[in-house]
């Protein structure tokens, strides 16, 4: 089939296509530029999660190093809490000696320490073993500790806080 188109008809179909064309190249920047839009957007989301992995490696890294930071903490008190309980056991343990030691008594041999006892009686007991009676025993303020063969003295006159000298 032939068809004759007039002027007026070829020149109504130019300005159809030329509309088209315009209409096209207007579509075709605004599919651009919405396109332009997409890959930035897509961009600037990549660099965003980039960055909030790189934050929460470095928040797990620092979580990491914390727990570790606590593990030995916890450690160093479970160590201090054994070592005050050492200690405080230890002062007890002291504290029953010197209650003990309060009424210790050191016999004296010609002004020379000779050994310690918990009281009296055991140093008596102890020097009968040498052979001395209960009547061979001086009172230390009686004459000079050196001149007498034994004494009874008081541990606390022999103290380190006196000078560790009786005489």
């Amino acid at each position: 089939m032939i068809r004759i188109i007039t002027r007026t008809r070829l020149a109504a179909i130019r300005q159809d296509a030329a509309q088209a064309r315009d209409h096209k190249r207007e579509v075709q920047a605004s599919a651009d530029a919405a396109y332009a839009r997409h890959v930035r957007a897509v961009h600037d989301l990549t660099t965003e999660a980039k960055a909030a992995d790189d934050k929460a490696a470095e928040a797990d890294a620092r979580a990491h190093e914390l727990r570790r930071a606590l593990d030995q903490a916890n450690l160093d008190l479970a160590a201090a809490r054994a070592a005050g309980t050492e200690q405080a056991t230890r002062i007890e343990e002291l504290s029953r000696a010197l209650d003990a030691m309060a009424e210790a008594v050191v016999p004296l041999h010609y002004g020379k320490l000779h050994s310690l006892h918990p009281d009296r009686p055991a140093a008596e007991r102890h020097a009968a073993s040498f052979g001395v009676g209960p009547g061979g025993w001086t009172p230390v303020a009686d004459r000079p500790a050196a001149e007498s063969a034994w004494l009874i003295s008081p541990l606390r006159k022999w103290a380190v806080a006196d000078g560790g000298d009786a005489g």
